[in-house]
């Protein structure tokens, strides 16, 4: 979800005055990509390798003239990841920078103390993972099976939060913030028990994160084994989606043939027709897991503030927005009857 960017909320972008991240002599950048992906990057994203650091100087000019309080990094592979998620246009990726923080300040719950062994209840239950190899495209797929979260064992924000680690570790290679991502998910045991905690609000907010506050390229969205009922989860999440995503969707119900016309069987494990074996979460968990201390830097580095005006003043957004998606809420929740 990262061709267009579409500011978040202008009151959650507060610049803050604090000192940049900026570390004396910070690693100097050096290209990981194969030649192959160096000329997909430069046909796809206008990346050019000689005018690569150029780009990147200019856009942490215009982070230090803009926003010279914004708490962020500053080094070349960072902002490499905004550039390459809005092919190379300034403007478009120090917006998305922006909301990229402007989300961390503005939902707490999603972000404080986010680090592997605090979501380790999700992981073990397999409700994310990602699969071992990419498809013929270079591209990682994240498998997720909300079918097997319980709500009355945990609250769904917990499931968000196990999400947006699994995209954080991704978007630390260079090869998948060139060749973008797929999501591949099995909605096998989803009943009204789950979908009733997806209203409007949580379903605008996820997708305001994800489409125009990350750093990443969602090439693609495999459902299957959708219920009937998923005609009314997507009736919720659709009015936040823009064009290009939603035609990204694809539903395939209990056809596997179909869905391996999208995702190949040799990538793809047993359960879904394919011939990589048994599907294994272990192996994304102790990776997620391995990399605790690394998460807690990053996520101590986040934004912050102790302001009670400006908390008071996202307490009130929140609010007043939880109030307008009331009326849409009850619709959209009869519908999801209707559909069961």
């Amino acid at each position: 979800m990262a061709d267009e960017t579409t500011p978040l909320d202008s009151s959650l972008v507060v610049d803050l005055p604090v000192h940049h991240e900026a570390p004396q002599g910070p690693p100097r950048y050096e290209c990981t990509l194969s030649p192959e992906l160096i000329t997909k990057a430069r046909e796809e994203l206008q990346e050019k390798p000689e005018w690569r650091l150029r780009d990147v100087q200019a856009l942490r000019d215009m982070i230090l003239k803009e926003h010279p309080n914004l708490r962020t990094r500053l080094d070349d592979a960072f902002l490499l990841r905004f550039l390459r998620a809005r092919k190379f246009d300034y403007d478009r990726a120090l917006q998305l920078l922006v909301n990229y923080h402007s989300g961390r300040r503005g939902w707490p719950e999603l972000f404080d103390n986010l680090r592997p062994s605090a979501i380790k209840a999700v992981l073990d239950l397999g409700f994310v993972t990602v699969l071992p190899h990419p498809d013929p495209d270079g591209r990682r797929v994240i498998c997720l099976r909300p079918g097997r979260w319980m709500p009355h064992n945990y609250p769904i924000i917990e499931n968000l939060r196990a999400l947006y680690l699994t995209l954080e570790k991704l978007i630390q290679s260079e090869e998948t913030q060139v060749n973008g991502i797929v999501i591949l998910a099995d909605y096998n045991g989803v009943g009204l028990s789950q979908a009733s905690h997806l209203g409007p609000f949580l379903a605008k907010r996820v997708v305001g994160l994800l489409q125009d506050g990350f750093p990443v390229r969602i090439k693609a969205v495999n459902i299957i084994n959708e219920p009937r009922i998923f005609k009314g989860i997507f009736a919720i999440i659709r009015p936040f989606l823009k064009e290009k995503i939603t035609n990204r969707f694809f539903l395939h119900g209990s056809n596997l043939n179909s869905l391996h016309k999208n995702v190949p069987k040799h990538i793809l494990p047993q359960e879904y027709g394919g011939s990589a074996g048994v599907l294994d979460t272990a192996l994304w968990n102790q990776t997620l897991l391995a990399s605790e201390e690394e998460f807690v830097h990053h996520f101590s580095h986040s934004p912050v503030t102790d302001d009670e005006l400006l908390q008071q003043h996202l307490m009130s957004e929140s609010e007043a927005a939880e109030v307008q998606c009331e009326d849409s809420f009850r619709g959209v929740k009869s519908q999801l009857y209707y559909c069961y």
